[in-house]
């Protein structure tokens, strides 16, 4: 019999290339790996039920993040920045200065997205905040949104993969360390950084064929003309602008004493309507504005959760790593890529490299030390397979958040101008230098 997580993850990723809707290709998918292991379907639709509250803290939180950068752009700060850069470049085409004005603005987006995970860890808050007044931008510069999309997510993944502060103290110490005590090896924490930076080189070569390479040559997208007038002509309210710098650092300043992106931009919310930014009969509006701005994300999300607590009562995680190990035959090279192939499945399904470890640590463990992998290659092998598919999954906040603010016009398709290029440029650089760490380290 095929493996129930093998042909869920295929059915998914079918479902979603055809353009079938992400929350529903979850949902089929997971009834299908259900009951084709053996589970029926009261059982099958009673995990997947149970483990939707999984993703219900995490759409709540996108929810008030929706509504918070509604409330930025009514401020016009987002504009104003957006409406500068369109001035320097009026008028003028593709030379050297557009070139240079391109890949400043590139390596400002890197930077920030670099920041939402370790310095400043507000995840893909930024993301529908920013991105959407500086479209106007991308399609006068004619930048290939997909490039764009491959900056922001190499931002998201990268730095948690290396850096042990933010969103990576969580991922390598607070997840990956403590899985790999739990099942018996033995590595400090500084061990975890050192192995991981093989496999994100992989990361930065996937981000330099996409600039330089695959997205290089101009794209024209519909209605750039309209949209570029209708910033151009906006007028700004200082007094709001300044409302709205009070209300990024007081939500900024909020989630880092709370730990809470809830709780966090409901105070940058407040701060807009004390402000007078949003007139209090407004904020029912604004509020319904962000959560549909937000839903769709929060939705596969909580989609996401249930899929996942299906793939765990069926058990095929187990079974399908068994039936690999028990047909390598001690061929430490072929067993490295097939560990490193079934991370990237079982991800691509959850959606969640932090929510894979758990998962795969329990079994990557004991098979890497009976294979005779070293502790810094066991670490590597059970990061990369943990984080191979977060760069390339339809159901990861890595690849949605991206979309969310690149399809504000309606002009970018998530599963092929999102989840195909980072899969592409990032999900098979990983396995090639994920392996290569695995033998060599």
């Amino acid at each position: 019999m095929i493996n129930p997580v093998l042909l869920s993850v295929c059915v998914m990723l079918a479902l979603s290339l055809i353009r079938i809707n992400v929350v529903v290709a979850l949902t089929l998918s997971a009834l299908i790996g259900g009951l084709s292991a053996g589970m029926s379907m009261s059982d099958t639709i009673s995990a997947f039920e149970g483990g939707l509250g999984g993703g219900a803290t995490i759409a709540l939180s996108y929810a008030m993040l929706g509504a918070f950068a509604v409330a930025i752009s009514k401020s016009g700060i987002t504009d104003l920045l957006a409406q500068t850069v369109i001035k320097k470049i009026h008028g003028r085409h593709p030379d050297h200065l557009t070139n240079m004005i391109k890949y400043s603005l590139l390596t400002l987006i890197l930077l920030m997205a670099v920041s939402s995970q370790n310095i400043i860890p507000v995840h893909i808050a930024f993301i529908p905040i920013l991105i959407p007044p500086l479209l106007t931008v991308f399609a006068k510069l004619r930048l290939d949104r997909r490039m764009i999309a491959c900056v922001l997510t190499f931002g998201l993944v990268t730095p948690y993969m290396v850096l042990p502060i933010g969103f990576g103290g969580i991922f390598l110490n607070d997840i990956l360390l403590k899985n790999l005590h739990e099942n018996g090896l033995d590595v400090t924490a500084s061990q975890v950084p050192t192995a991981m930076i093989l496999p994100a080189l992989g990361m930065v070569i996937g981000l330099l064929i996409a600039v330089f390479i695959s997205y290089r040559k101009p794209r024209i997208y519909k209605h750039k003309e309209v949209v570029i007038k209708q910033a151009e002509s906006r007028q700004f309210n200082i007094r709001h602008i300044g409302v709205a710098l009070v209300a990024i650092i007081a939500t900024l300043a909020t989630q880092l004493l709370t730990g809470s992106m809830i709780i966090g931009a409901l105070v940058g919310f407040v701060v807009f309507t004390v402000g007078g930014v949003i007139a209090w009969k407004e904020t029912h509006d604004v509020f319904t504005k962000g959560v549909h701005m937000m839903a769709m994300i929060g939705f596969i999300m909580i989609a996401a959760a249930g899929f996942a607590a299906v793939m765990k009562a069926s058990g095929g995680v187990e079974t399908l790593v068994e039936m690999l190990s028990a047909n390598i035959d001690h061929n430490k090279p072929l067993a490295a890529l097939l560990m490193l192939v079934v991370g990237l499945l079982v991800t691509m399904g959850i959606g969640s490299s932090f929510s894979t470890i758990p998962i795969i640590a329990t079994i990557y463990v004991p098979l890497a030390i009976a294979f005779g992998f070293s502790p810094m290659a066991t670490i590597a092998l059970v990061g990369t397979a943990a984080a191979l598919g977060d760069a390339g999954s339809p159901a990861s906040d890595s690849t949605l958040g991206p979309t969310s603010g690149l399809n504000a016009d309606e002009n970018h398709d998530h599963i092929w101008d999102t989840v195909v290029p980072t899969f592409i440029h990032y999900n098979l650089p990983l396995i090639v230098f994920g392996w290569l760490a695995a033998m060599t380290l």
